[in-house]
């Protein structure tokens, strides 16, 4: 079952060698031998105790000739900020969330509870999506501890989907979801060497999802191929009436993205290769040199170099943007938890981080947080005009400008480096400064990673990135290039990696 795709698992469901049930005690089984012991990656949080429930449901329901779709009977796991009405709790790794049940499903919640997926637990993440401390710890949380890189077990799984990207790599489900403010998904979907997709901001709903920045923040699916993550993004997509920017420009949403999926998806495609992106490990930029020559020989049209104009000049407009968010977003979300919450505000979350610093905070502080809460209201000119020239910068005169100057189909680029080793003196050797993922996340358009090389055993991602509403030609180009390149190997869970 190791590697298995969801059209995999589903054919075995269909033929009858395996049953919802017995594939969610198998997945099960996986996770109490890899992410709870042996390797111990600890990716998951917190498993659903009614995920063997669920999928006998769902065999019945095969059994009454009633399939929901592709699916139908898989087991998916989703991120710990992502509300669910159930007996799991909803808290972004924080102990000030700890016993936080959620009143409703999140809307993508429902969406897969529709598509016939078994919920099968919560991913860790960075706790309240990296968005507590300037020197935090991608993958730990105060409720969740540690996630370790599947690859080698002293190096980071990035942040803040870690959970996510780490189990998916290590086979103990059939995909899941994380969710980006900037670079959430990315990051850990090319570290752990998996496919990840950000999609373009209202393609899928927030509501009932712990907000970081409502201006950049979306869900997206993470998955071992294009294809699986083309068949989890039809079926979280839809329009929300409590997210009203889900009713943006619908008629640009699929449901079903397999369609796109083809072998000759770079023939005539014009890529630009974004060369102010790709940072200075040369060793990186070799593999993306040697995949470029791959994409011309399928046709592809590359524009060499096409630097993204602007992608340096937003960064400190970029944190003031999810400061005066940040505040924001969590004091509505905060506000309509139940009684038994500890916190309801995000004052209230400070003060309890103090109160527990012991516990909260043994590695890195909450800055991020402080600052956020001396920012005013969302009315303030200074938070306009932030986001205003945040827009500008990325969108006209940034991804959009180079996009019809260049009559460009996506940018390609290197999602990132090799993983780095985790220490939990310093934090991550990262600062909030723009990169690769940067653009688009503020933009708010669509940005894919594809499995594309190692560097001494650890994965190097390829990124594509495209205007807003484009996931169909970044899913054609990213699957053209999988398929060809077929880059994935499973991890091995070394200790070390041994040079």
């Amino acid at each position: 079952m190791k590697e298995a795709t969801i059209l995999e698992l589903k054919s075995k469901m269909d033929s009858g060698e395996m049953t919802a049930h017995s594939l969610t005690e198998t997945f099960l089984e996986r996770i109490e031998g890899i992410d709870q012991s042996g390797p111990s990656i600890n990716s998951i949080i917190e498993l659903n105790p009614d995920a063997l429930s669920i999928a006998a449901k769902r065999d019945q329901e095969r059994k009454a000739g009633k399939l929901r779709g592709p699916l139908h009977g898989i087991p998916i796991l989703i991120k710990d900020n992502i509300d669910t009405r159930d007996r799991m709790q909803t808290t972004a790794g924080s102990l000030a969330l700890e016993g936080s049940q959620a009143r409703r499903d999140a809307f993508i919640v429902k969406r897969l509870r529709k598509s016939g997926a078994v919920l099968l637990g919560k991913t860790n993440l960075s706790e309240w999506a990296n968005l507590r401390g300037r020197r935090s710890i991608s993958g730990w949380s105060s409720r969740g501890g540690l996630t370790l890189n599947p690859y080698a077990l002293d190096r980071t799984a990035c942040g803040s989907s870690s959970g996510s990207a780490a189990a998916v790599a290590a086979n103990l489900c059939g995909a899941a979801v994380g969710t980006e403010t900037d670079g959430s998904i990315i990051c850990p979907s090319q570290t752990c060497g998996v496919v990840g997709l950000k999609p373009t901001l209202g393609l899928l709903s927030r509501s009932g999802i712990i907000p970081g920045a409502q201006s950049m923040d979306t869900a997206g699916p993470i998955g071992r191929t294009v294809e699986d993550v083309a068949i989890l993004l039809g079926a979280l997509q839809g329009m929300d009436e409590r997210d009203r920017i889900t009713q943006l420009k619908r008629r640009r949403a699929f449901r079903d993205y397999t369609q796109f999926l083809t072998k000759d998806g770079l023939k005539g495609a014009r890529l630009g290769v974004a060369r102010n992106l790709l940072g200075t490990d040369e060793r990186a930029i070799t593999i993306l040199e040697d995949l470029l020559d791959i994409m011309k020989d399928l046709g592809a049209v590359v524009i060499d170099p096409t630097n993204l104009p602007n992608h340096d000049k937003f960064g400190k407009t970029e944190i003031k943007v999810i400061l005066f968010e940040l505040k924001q977003g969590l004091n509505a979300y905060l506000s309509t938890l139940g009684p038994r919450s500890q916190v309801h505000s995000l004052d209230e979350v400070i003060q309890f981080n103090q109160e527990n610093k012991d516990r909260v905070m043994p590695y890195f502080g909450q800055e991020h947080m402080l600052a956020a809460q001396e920012k005013g209201s969302l009315s303030s000119p200074e938070y306009r005009e932030a986001r205003s020239l945040n827009r500008k910068l990325t969108r006209s005169e940034g991804i959009d400008l180079i996009f019809k100057q260049e009559r460009l189909d996506a940018i390609v680029s290197i999602s990132g480096g090799p993983a780095w080793m985790i220490d939990m003196v310093n934090g991550d050797p990262r600062s909030w400064d723009t990169d690769n993922t940067s653009a688009a996340a503020v933009a708010g358009y669509p940005h894919i990673t594809v499995p594309g090389g190692y560097l001494f055993g650890l994965p190097i991602g390829v990124s594509f990135i495209s205007r807003a509403w484009c996931e169909p030609t970044l899913l054609r180009i990213a699957y053209a290039f999988e398929q060809e390149v077929l880059a994935r190997k499973p991890p091995r869970f070394l200790k070390t990696i041994k040079l």
